[in-house]
């Protein structure tokens, strides 16, 4: 695999002189109107990369619980810059930073970015790190603002937690408007259906953590949302589960819930688009999102891959949907897919059901396994894409002059709140 500053040429399916597409990257579009498509397949036709999305999530900052700001327009120069003196002014600043500074990474951010963060993960694994990591004065957060806002929850009272760019957002996230869960809740309170145990992924606003901390519910992480419908079940009759439906249903399903006990509810469909005996019937309702990245994923594919290599082993996200769960081998956060495949004898061959900035890496760290991506038509996580190591330059050049720019601060009403929602989480064995 071959990379360089303005051209990057991928092969994503191994063995195949069709499957590569060459992309310039010179001058990376990070705006929330254009996502990065990656065609390896010159028959296929394009990716749609972020259905629904709509506008930036930070337009909605109040909805969100966060003080509203807008990203400034960084000098082209910054983007210009040749990679190598970027990067080498980026470790000089980060030196000069020292203690003062941890730089936290999401597995899904691409390489050139990646390469600065002290601690790498999953939202899970960051979010721990963000409640132990409380003496460093700033927090670079190299994710989406759902993260940056844990962090400045979970953080130290004089810690300030700072995002590259304010428009690194979420497409799931923005699908669960705050207005529109508690209209839900509270039809269901008019209902008179008690017992309901809200769960919140932790893809979500700051102000729906907050909903779960006030109305006795919790966070959950794809790592942990199987003990926390424990602890839920422990506590009431039902869930109600949102941002994502296919997380939630995966999980109901491995916890012999039968999907005729579950429903879904649509905020633009009276009572969701059930019937009050659905309601009352259902053990599980979800909330109708989904991620944009994992729901490409197929059984088509599945079957593709079988067909290409007899003897693949296919691990998927639980964000995925329930038939493509059920047709793969196994499926797991990413820290799991990681593990899993890390732990795997050379020789193997592995299909990955996830955003493609990890498989890549995974390929890389492990040539003496065959790993790729189900999807053949690639579609990055456009939102995690918008961190560019540009940004984190800008960021640290202000912060060594003693200017904290892109700062994370959520509210302190709905930061109380909310770290009640986490800390039940952090706190579940």
């Amino acid at each position: 695999m071959a990379v360089n500053r303005n051209q990057a040429t991928f092969n994503l399916w191994p063995d195949s002189s069709s499957a590569t597409s060459t992309i310039d990257d010179s001058r990376p579009d990070t705006s929330r109107d254009k996502a990065t498509l990656w065609l390896v397949d010159p028959q296929m036709e394009s990716a749609s990369c972020v259905p629904e999305e709509g506008t930036g999530a930070y337009d909605q900052l109040h909805a969100y619980g966060v003080e509203p700001l807008q990203q400034e327009r960084i000098p082209r120069e910054y983007f210009k810059m040749p990679a190598e003196e970027r990067d080498a002014r980026i470790w000089a600043l980060r030196h000069e930073l020292g203690s003062r500074l941890t730089i936290l990474g999401h597995h899904y951010q691409r390489d050139e970015v990646i390469q600065f963060a002290d601690f790498q993960g999953d939202s899970y694994k960051l979010s721990q790190q963000a409640a132990v990591q409380t003496s460093s004065e700033f927090t670079l957060f190299c994710g989406v603002h759902f993260m940056a806002e844990s962090a400045d929850i979970l953080g130290g009272a004089d810690q300030h937690v700072i995002l590259p760019n304010l428009e690194a957002g979420c497409s799931m996230a923005d699908m669960a408007k705050p207005e529109d869960v508690e209209a839900a809740w509270n039809e269901l309170e008019r209902l008179g259906i008690a017992g309901v145990v809200p769960i919140t992924y932790m893809n979500s606003a700051a102000s729906l953590k907050a909903f779960c901390g006030r109305n006795g519910g919790i966070v959950c992480t794809s790592s942990n949302a199987a003990r926390v419908y424990d602890w839920a079940f422990e506590r009431g009759e039902r869930i109600f589960f949102f941002p994502d439906e296919h997380l939630g249903r995966n999980t109901a399903v491995r916890k012999g819930i039968p999907t005729e006990d579950m429903v879904v509810w649509d905020p633009f469909q009276p009572l969701g688009g059930n019937t009050e005996a659905q309601l009352r019937a259902a053990r599980v309702i979800l909330w109708k999102g989904y991620c944009s990245v994992h729901a490409r994923f197929s059984v088509e594919q599945i079957a593709n891959a079988r067909e290409r290599y007899p003897d693949v082993n296919v691990v998927v996200h639980p964000e995925c949907r329930l038939e493509v769960v059920q047709a793969s081998d196994l499926d797991g956060s990413t820290e799991y897919i990681i593990d899993v495949i890390r732990a795997a004898e050379p020789g193997t061959v592995w299909a990955v059901g996830t955003e493609i900035n990890l498989v890549r890496r995974l390929q890389q760290q492990m040539p003496d396994k065959t790993i790729f991506c189900l999807d053949p038509v690639i579609c990055p996580c456009s939102t995690m894409y918008r961190v560019h190591p540009s940004y984190i330059l800008w960021t640290l050049e202000h912060l060594v002059k003693g200017k904290i720019v892109n700062e994370i601060k959520v509210e302190t009403k709905i930061a109380e709140e909310a770290r009640v929602a986490l800390d039940r989480m952090l706190a579940v064995p």
